[in-house]
């Protein structure tokens, strides 16, 4: 005896009853109704269907009753969504209107299967569930709604471990193959598209050998059936269904039942003596062995489903659907004053009339859109074990398709998950991908399942399962997790750091030694030994010098337009100048000893003026390339981002390579040439041959510049510019030391050799 199906047959009497005791509604008419039990089957539902398809045109007639088997205007139902399919399919051409009180066919109470499979969809993406089991009735219901759910799934990134579907009258061992599916299953979450019927024979199956816990997603058909509440397992579900509500006098219409009222209707005379265990016959014994039924039965007394009325679902989608049909029936025959019996009701006319019906009844409004579908609204409701250790239907929350767009679905308690606790479970096929890292979907597998995998260098995800990385600008590069672009750091020779401290100190310290020196000759300028130096071009390589250490400082700090053209210029001149005056001072060192020659008047020919012009187009030949340079194609700031990709480093981009190797190529020139003469002249007579000393300041010199340009070329970043100021330090301290530290070594500390005879090599050498 399937008592739930007992008492909606009672819910459409007790409607009708209803309606037919109305002053206000069909007044003066009085509705009848048959009741055919569909034994949830298919066949028997399409037997019911032609019954009705072949009857006669509804007429009325004075007796306020049905005239001879006349067809009926309308059908409410099936309960079970597959027959009502089915019988969709057989009344629907022939314009016969069906509501039906499970899911949307053509009119319905009940939400529309597309807006049920929905609210499904979203409560699974509302609680983070990508990877799920789907089990469904081999039906038109399962597998509709199943498919509906899928495609929607699919579209929300939401993956199915598995999709299986039963159907209770299939042989058992395709069930256990079901069963066997999901216990094998890594999905923690189980959406089930299944009537009750097959509900209840998959979770016996199941309880035989409980699954590992799980989170169950009913569907309408079985979430609210309260025969389902024995199975432990699903404690936890969660599930959308028909709102539950209140039907005024109609508990007590299901108490007010007789031993004779029972005996009018087989059915009830099943009901009652399955309730009571006893027989309704006169006979005090019958043939099932039961003893006769004695009048001190209860229903009140009685728990099943036919006296729970604080579960009106579906029983209230029957109470609505069967007033529907009589708000259509009134408008089509009723008027203002009185109702016309004798109106012929056309099935398609009453179709269209039911579709514009709009009325409230006991606070539940009741109206169609052009589909013939109601506003979905639904409740869900979660299994919760009570304190007395009963489960029980507890409503969480509701989704309203009336609300605006992200508003449609709201919780209003806390849900208690399968594990008993309100922390929201998690069934993923693989964890989330921090941030920094991006999924890799594994081969043959679907797309939740996946590996997470590191961001590529450069590359950052800022976002939680993120599908790619995304590469840092230029100017940014990602920090340790990879889920930011930080700017990099800028990377110079600054003043602040040790490096920069040392060059700088060796740069003031060269040029303080040089001023030091100039001072030192300045106060012995009319002794021998200064004279016999060509002390006008000694100052002048000293003021050079000077200008050498310093223009190194132009190197340091953060290069800006003005200090890139002016640290290549000022070092290429000053550095002409200084190699210039060395040039100068090693051709009068050879001219000086061919000058004593007999009859040679060389000297003439490159006396103080001849020095001082050989000095000024030197030097004006090194401006020229510079001016040239700096005019074509200056040096510029520049940021360079491909020697590293980390840093940037902020550099003085030569602007014309040709014209910074044309500086350093004239430099090397007048080096190479300095060299050459003062080599000739290393071996000429004099106790202080200075040819000697010049040829080992241009052999420093050369030794320093030629190992520059392959330490210049390899060097990182600010690097380089320490290995050129430490080129220029180190060629300016040669030349410093090797054609003045000697003089003034003797000018300091051997006053004595300050004098022309020693100087000509006229005394004697003392023995050792």
């Amino acid at each position: 005896m399937d008592f739930r199906g007992l008492r909606l047959a009672r819910a459409l009497q007790f409607t009708v009853q209803e309606i037919n005791n109305s002053s206000d509604l069909l007044p003066g008419v009085t509705l009848g109704y048959h009741i055919y039990d569909s034994c949830a089957s298919v066949p028997v539902a399409i037997k019911v269907a032609l019954q009705i398809a072949n009857g006669l045109d509804l007429v009325f007639n004075d007796t306020d009753s049905c005239a001879k088997s006349a067809a009926v205007p309308a059908l409410v139902g099936d309960s079970a969504s597959t027959p009502a399919v089915s019988i969709s399919r057989l009344l629907g051409p022939l314009g016969i209107p069906q509501v039906c009180i499970t899911i949307s066919l053509f009119l319905s109470l009940s939400t529309h299967t597309h807006t049920h499979t929905h609210t499904h969809t979203y409560m699974v993406k509302h609680f983070g569930w990508t990877w799920i089991g789907a089990v469904r009735s081999d039906s038109d219901y399962g597998n509709n709604g199943m498919a509906s759910f899928l495609k929607a799934a699919e579209q929300e990134g939401i993956c199915v471990e598995y999709s299986e579907a039963y159907y209770r009258t299939q042989p058992r061992s395709k069930l256990k193959r079901v069963a066997d599916v999901i216990r094998r299953s890594t999905a923690r979450v189980i959406v089930a598209f299944v009537a009750a019927g097959d509900m209840r024979f998959l979770l016996e199956e199941l309880s035989q050998q409980p699954p590992p816990p799980m989170q169950w997603i009913g569907s309408e058909a079985w979430v609210t059936d309260p025969q389902m509440l024995r199975f432990n397992l699903c404690i936890g579900a969660v599930g959308f269904a028909i709102p539950r509500s209140v039907i005024p006098g109609f508990r007590n219409f299901l108490l007010d039942l007789s031993p004779e009222q029972a005996l009018k209707f087989p059915l009830l005379t099943e009901f009652w003596e399955s309730s009571f265990s006893c027989s309704l016959k006169r006979q005090t014994g019958s043939s099932t062995g039961m003893p006769a039924c004695d009048g001190t039965e209860d229903l009140s007394a009685l728990q099943n489903p036919y006296t729970d009325t604080s579960q009106l679902r579906i029983t209230n989608m029957v109470y609505k659907a069967t007033y529907a049909i009589a708000h259509a029936l009134h408008s089509i025959i009723c008027n203002e004053k009185q109702c016309d019996k004798n109106i012929k009701v056309e099935h398609r006319l009453l179709m269209q009339y039911i579709i514009r019906v709009n009325f409230t009844k006991n606070n539940y409004s009741v109206s169609f859109d052009t589909n013939g579908d109601p506003v979905a609204a639904y409740e869900l409701v979660n299994w919760q074990l009570q304190g007395d250790g009963s489960v029980d239907f507890v409503t969480v929350g509701r989704y309203d398709a009336s609300k605006p767009k992200g508003q449609e679905f709201s919780l209003n308690r806390d849900i208690i998950w399968y594990d008993g606790s309100e922390k929201v479970p998690v069934s993923v096929c693989s964890k989330s991908c921090p941030p920094g890292k991006r999924k890799a979907v594994k081969k043959g597998r679907p797309v939740c399942c996946y590996d997470c995998i590191n961001c590529a260098e450069g590359e950052i995800s800022n976002e939680t399962d993120s599908l790619d990385c995304h590469k840092c600008l230029p100017e940014y590069w990602p920090n340790n997790e990879k889920d930011k672009c930080l700017p990099k750091p800028v990377e110079f020779l600054s003043w602040d750091e040790i490096l920069g401290v040392i060059l700088a100190a060796f740069s003031v310290a060269g040029s303080l030694v040089a001023l030091s020196i100039t001072l030192v000759f300045y106060r012995n300028r009319a002794s021998p030994l200064v004279k016999a130096n060509n002390s006008e071009l000694s100052f002048l390589l000293l003021f050079s010098l000077t200008l050498c250490f310093l223009c190194s400082l132009t190197f340091i700090g953060r290069p800006t337009e003005w200090s890139c053209m002016l640290r290549h210029t000022a070092f290429g001149i000053t550095f002409v100048l200084c190699i210039s005056c060395v040039l100068g001072k090693t051709i009068v060192v050879l001219i000086a000893f061919k000058a004593t020659l007999p009859g040679s008047n060389v000297m003439k020919w490159f006396g103080p003026p001849q020095q001082r012009l050989s000095v000024l187009g030197f030097t004006l030949v090194q401006l020229l390339i510079c001016v040239l340079w700096l005019k074509i194609s200056p040096p510029f700031p520049y940021n360079n981002m491909h020697q590293y990709k980390e840093k940037i480093i902020l550099e003085c981009s030569l602007g014309s390579a040709i014209g910074f190797w044309a500086v350093l190529g004239y430099i090397g020139l007048l080096a190479f040439l300095c060299f050459a003469l003062a080599f000739l002249a290393r071996k000429l007579p004099d106790n202080f041959n200075e040819a000697k000393f010049i040829t080992f300041s241009m052999l420093i010199f050369c030794a320093v510049w030629i190992t520059f340009i392959p330490s210049y070329v390899s060097s990182p970043g600010k690097f380089t510019v320490a290995v050129e100021i430490f080129a220029i330090l180190a060629s300016s301290f040669g030349l410093i030391l090797c054609i003045f530290a000697p003089k003034c070594f003797i000018i300091v500390f051997r006053p004595e050799q300050n004098t022309k005879k020693h100087l000509m090599g006229k005394v004697p050498s003392k023995a050792l």
